[in-house]
């Protein structure tokens, strides 16, 4: 657990002995709160999605907290320098939101003890140092049913941001989910080495449909790849937010991000002083993941992809299910076993079906 400011300590105890009527004082004195965004506010992706978990803690919290965010931030030296900035400030709490933040995160949390940090997609925990992410790869089996049962060209497309554990994975969820639903359609991936980079990804886009793709998916920030797909005529997924109305006779659907309950509750329970360190992964069942399901969709293969939901939701199913075979035959998840959330995390290989090269 880490040590609760003294902000926190106060507003426990009053909390505690009922003094709810006495806290005015405590109102000029609220709890601060920093986000520190890898892209612009206005990215329609990613970093929007947090925003609107930011604004989520404002209308729940009111004057109990004051926030600011600083946006496009790079990861590496720009970000330790923003995140100590913001400890140093005297902020109570700081949420970073890219995988890139990880250890510049962790070195700033060692440094401030009494300052409490959330990293968002990173694997490392400290006393007042924890972690946090959306399953995404749940939504991407279900996306990769849908693109099984409405592809022609029995070619789906990924453009891709990093290679890291969370975009191998989703990428392998798609594969598994094709593998069962339309075997022999195959992924194709094309990393662009950003996370939003508009022109990088409309190209991307644009290269995968050369190649014959007809469902586009995307793990980048921009809906460059998804008004990319509904100019040239094909199906797309969109991510983290819901991207449908930037491709309205495209989007199957889109991973949506709802971050705002985790704010809330990890901000609360700074107030109240009983924080500890965890390692959250919130998904379909837990709203940390929303589907919406396009209209496009036929109703058939729509009730087939919300029974898929729902089986996730009740824990009867699960997308990483063995036997899970790497490209070169190994068995990396054993048959009637699922893959642990640690497994998960450190996953840096593609699962069999998948003929892409891994990057080096």
């Amino acid at each position: 657990m880490s040590t609760p400011s003294l902000k926190a300590l106060v507003r426990g105890v009053a909390a505690a002995i009922g003094l709810t009527a006495s806290l005015g004082a405590l109102a000029a004195d609220p709890l601060k709160v920093g986000f520190v965004y890898v892209g612009p506010i206005g990215d329609h992706g990613w970093t929007y999605q947090h925003e609107q978990g930011r604004q989520a803690l404002l209308k729940q919290f009111g004057d109990q907290v004051e926030t600011s965010f600083v946006e496009n931030v790079a990861e590496g030296a720009d970000a330790e320098r923003v995140i100590r900035n913001m400890a140093k400030g005297g902020y109570d709490l700081v949420f970073t939101t890219s995988f890139g933040y990880m250890n510049p995160t962790a070195k700033v949390a060692k440094q401030f003890p009494k300052v409490t940090f959330e990293h968002a997609t990173g694997y490392k925990q400290d006393k007042n140092l924890g972690t946090y992410l959306a399953t995404s790869y749940e939504g991407r089996y279900v996306g990769g049913f849908l693109a099984a049962k409405m592809t022609k060209s029995k070619k789906v497309g990924y453009v891709a941001s990093f290679p890291i554990p969370e975009v191998i994975r989703d990428i392998n969820a798609i594969q598994l989910a094709l593998d069962k639903y339309n075997p022999g359609t195959e992924i194709k991936v094309v990393w662009v080495n950003s996370w939003f980079d508009p022109g990088k990804e409309a190209d991307a886009a644009n290269a995968l449909i050369d190649q014959g793709v007809d469902v586009v998916f995307q793990h980048t920030d921009s809906p460059a790849p998804i008004q990319t797909a509904e100019r040239r005529g094909v199906y797309s997924v969109g991510y983290a937010s819901d991207m449908a109305h930037f491709g309205p006779k495209a989007v199957l659907t889109s991973i949506v991000n709802n971050w705002g309950p985790h704010y809330v509750k990890s901000t609360q329970a700074v107030i109240d002083g009983t924080w500890k360190p965890q390692d959250y992964w919130g998904g379909l069942k837990e709203g940390t993941i929303e589907l919406p399901i396009s209209d496009l969709v036929p109703a058939e293969v729509k009730a087939e992809a919300e029974t898929i939901i729902a089986s996730i939701k009740d824990g009867s199913f699960h997308p990483f299910t063995g036997p899970i075979l790497d490209q070169s035959g190994a068995v990396k998840i054993a048959a009637g076993s699922t893959a642990s959330n640690a497994e998960l995390a450190g996953m840096n290989y593609y699962v069999k079906g998948i003929t892409a090269e891994m990057p080096k």
